[in-house]
C-alpha cells in the first residue's frame, strides 16, 4: 500500500484531504501538522521524511501570511522556499512523486489576459518571491516535480477570505471591498480533487499547471456573489486598492489560464459561483 504524505494538514488543503481521503482506502494516508514534518526546521526535514518514508508527498504545507511576510522574510523564505528544496532532494533521490502547491502571487499583475504557466514571473511582495523561488528550487532538483498555482483559496476550513466576508455581511450595515483586483477563486476541496485525479491518472506529466475555478471577477464581485447565496442585506460596495492599503502589494491581475490542466489530465473545472454555493452548503 502506499502512504501519502500531506504536509500543512491543519490548513485548508490539508483538511480538505482528511475529508476526501474517506473516498482512496487504497491508500495509506500520514497528515502531518507543524510537529511531524516541520517546514520551518529545515534542520529536522530531512530526518522527518526519513521517519515517514512516503511514497507520494503532497505538499500543502506553505507560510501564507503575506502580509507579515514583509517583516517576517526569512522565515517565509525557510518555509516557502528551503524546506520545498529539502522535499524536492528527498523525491528525487527516493524516486517518489511530489505534487507542490505555488501561487498566482509569483505574477506582478501587469498582464491583462489570463496567465499561461510560461508567462513571465515578477513577484512585487515577499510572499511571492518566496513562492517562485520555491519553485525554482524544486524544478532545477527534481525534473519529475508537480507544480501547481492556484489563487485566493477558501475553504469550510481554517481562516479565510469567504468566512470573514460571511460574519461581515452579517455584523455590519455596509461593507467596502476592493474592485481593482481581477483573479478568481479556488475552493480547496476542489483543488484536492484535482491533485486525486493527477495521482490516479494514466500518465504523470511533470511540470507547472494553473488551478483555480473558472471566473475572472473582483474581490468585491467574490463578496456579491457571497450575499447572493447567503441573502444578507448588508451594502457592498467597490472601492480602489487604494482606499485599502496593506504592508504587501498585491498583483492587479492574476487570473490563470487552466489549459494545459484540462488539456493534459482531462480536468473539468467548475465554475466559481458553484463551488462557492457547495462551500457555503457544507459550511452552513
Amino acid at each position: 500500500m502506499q502512504k501519502i504524505l500531506v504536509t500543512g494538514a491543519t490548513g485548508q488543503l490539508g483538511s480538505e484531504f482528511k475529508v476526501l481521503s474517506k473516498n482512496y482506502p487504497q491508500f495509506e494516508w500520514f497528515f502531518a501538522d507543524r510537529t511531524q514534518v516541520s517546514l520551518d526546521k529545515i534542520n529536522l526535514l530531512g530526518e522527518q521524511l526519513k521517519n515517514i518514508q512516503p511514497n507520494i508527498i503532497l505538499n500543502c504545507g506553505a507560510y501564507t501570511a503575506v502580509d507579515k511576510a514583509e517583516t517576517e522574510n526569512e522565515l517565509a523564505d525557510i518555509v516557502n522556499h528551503q524546506s520545498v528544496s529539502i522535499l524536492a532532494k528527498y523525491a528525487t533521490e527516493n524516486s517518489i512523486k511530489l505534487i507542490h502547491i505555488s501561487t498566482d502571487y509569483v505574477f506582478d499583475g501587469t498582464s491583462s489576459i489570463a496567465l499561461k504557466e510560461d508567462a513571465l514571473t515578477n513577484p512585487i511582495n515577499v510572499y511571492g518571491m518566496t513562492k517562485r523561488a520555491g519553485e525554482t528550487a524544486a524544478l532545477s532538483i527534481n525534473s519529475n516535480v508537480i507544480i501547481i498555482r492556484t489563487s485566493w483559496v477558501y475553504s469550510r476550513f481554517g481562516n479565510n477570505f469567504v468566512k470573514t466576508m460571511r460574519r461581515l455581511l452579517k455584523e455590519r450595515n455596509s461593507l467596502g471591498v476592493v474592485d481593482d483586483q481581477i483573479g478568481s477563486p479556488t475552493y480547496a476541496a476542489d483543488l484536492a480533487q484535482v491533485m486525486m485525479d493527477i495521482l490516479q491518472h494514466d500518465n504523470w506529466i511533470p511540470g507547472v499547471y494553473n488551478y483555480s475555478n473558472e471566473g475572472a471577477i473582483s474581490w468585491c464581485e467574490f463578496v456579491l456573489a457571497i450575499q447572493e447565496i447567503t441573502g444578507d442585506k448588508c451594502e457592498v460596495k467597490g472601492i480602489p486598492t487604494s482606499s485599502y492599503p496593506t504592508p504587501a502589494a498585491r498583483p492587479a491581475f492574476s487570473l490563470l489560464d487552466k489549459s494545459k490542466i484540462k488539456e493534459v489530465y482531462g480536468i473539468t473545472v467548475p465554475n466559481y459561483k458553484e463551488s462557492l454555493k457547495n462551500c457555503l452548503i457544507v459550511q452552513f
